[in-house]
């Protein structure tokens, strides 16, 4: 029998269906449901044309994280009930109709804000030692699973004289309202202590190598501190338990306002679908995840243990969706 959930290319045989299962006396007689496709934009949905990719080597296979099949989509993090909501949202047409990817990913970011944990992760490192910190010492912090949901609890996070910071948190010369690392300028350290920048260190091309930093030990979160605000909080990972990570930064994989087709047929694939960077520093409890677990990174995005590339020594992290985006259900 044929039979189709998605597209009315059946419609013309149903007498025949109708004629088979009138004629079978079914007790139970199944229906035949049929719905038009849903397009889903900046993705590629057509089983030829995934194919191809997958047969030139542009994806890593049907389950490469940028592609919508059932298995990429759980490959790259996504929840059954993340798409379901997506589909109440979207609604079901027997008229071909065009969803924003941007929805999906506005589902997935509602789901996971509240029930997952939010971990410190640096993506594009530069060091950073507070000189009046104890050489050798370490502490233990006390920080939050996640802010807006305390029943997530705690967990101890490593500290000690010498840290890893995102690079575009250090300037030398700021742009206005820049409220993050600069010289002589005091910020936060996620769940830790206000540091000041005292110097910096650069290599032969200009480039910052080492930020170096002096901290208030009065300053330290939880304390009560309230002597005086800083603007700017930054997070940070301690480098000497650190774990090392590769992180896959996934973008759209076809950009339609340039078209998603060549001329010849081919699918006009964005170039920067993919970023791959490797020997990320983790906070030591990242090391422990396993495949498929979910995380917030903070100030980065939603990530998931990636299930087929991750080994014991080599953890592999697909980035779900960015934190932040314009798009609403209501617009």
């Amino acid at each position: 029998m044929t039979h189709s959930i998605c597209t009315l290319e059946f419609e013309d045989h149903r007498p025949v269906y109708d004629w088979v299962v009138r004629e079978c006396e079914f007790e139970n007689p199944p229906r035949q449901i049929e719905f038009a496709k849903m397009y889903l934009t900046n993705v590629v949905t057509g089983k030829r044309y995934i194919k191809k990719l997958v047969e030139d080597g542009v994806v890593d296979g049907w389950d490469d994280p940028r592609l919508v099949t059932i298995t990429a989509l759980r490959r790259r993090g996504y929840t059954a009930s993340s798409i379901r909501r997506f589909m109440e949202l979207s609604g079901v047409s027997k008229a071909n109709s065009s969803s924003d990817f941007a929805m999906l990913e506005y589902c997935i970011r509602e789901d996971l804000k509240m029930s997952e944990s939010r971990m410190m992760a640096v993506l594009d490192p530069i060091r950073v030692v507070i000189d009046n910190y104890p050489e050798g010492q370490i502490e233990y912090l006390d920080v939050p699973n996640n802010q807006e949901n305390p029943e997530l609890g705690t967990r101890q996070v490593p500290f000690g004289r010498e840290l890893y910071i995102e690079r575009g948190d250090f300037m030398i010369e700021p742009p206005r309202k820049y409220f993050r690392l600069y010289p002589g300028n005091e910020v936060r350290l996620m769940s830790a202590y206000f540091v000041t920048c005292v110097d910096y260190e650069t290599d032969a091309d200009g480039n910052v190598t080492t930020v170096h930093v002096t901290y208030d030990p009065a300053t330290k979160s939880g304390s009560g501190f309230t002597e005086r605000k800083v603007k700017g909080t930054i997070h940070w990972v301690e480098a000497t338990t650190a774990g090392k990570a590769e992180i896959r930064l996934y973008e759209n994989i076809v950009d339609e306002e340039k078209g998603v087709y060549n001329e010849d047929g081919s699918v006009n694939v964005n170039p920067n679908s993919l970023t791959v960077l490797k020997d990320c520093p983790i906070e030591p409890a990242l090391a422990e995840a396993e495949p498929g677990d979910k995380f917030q990174f903070m100030r980065t995005g939603f990530f998931c243990m990636d299930t087929k590339d991750t080994t014991g020594d080599h953890p592999v992290f697909n980035r779900i969706v960015s934190l932040k985006s314009s798009y609403r259900p209501d617009k």
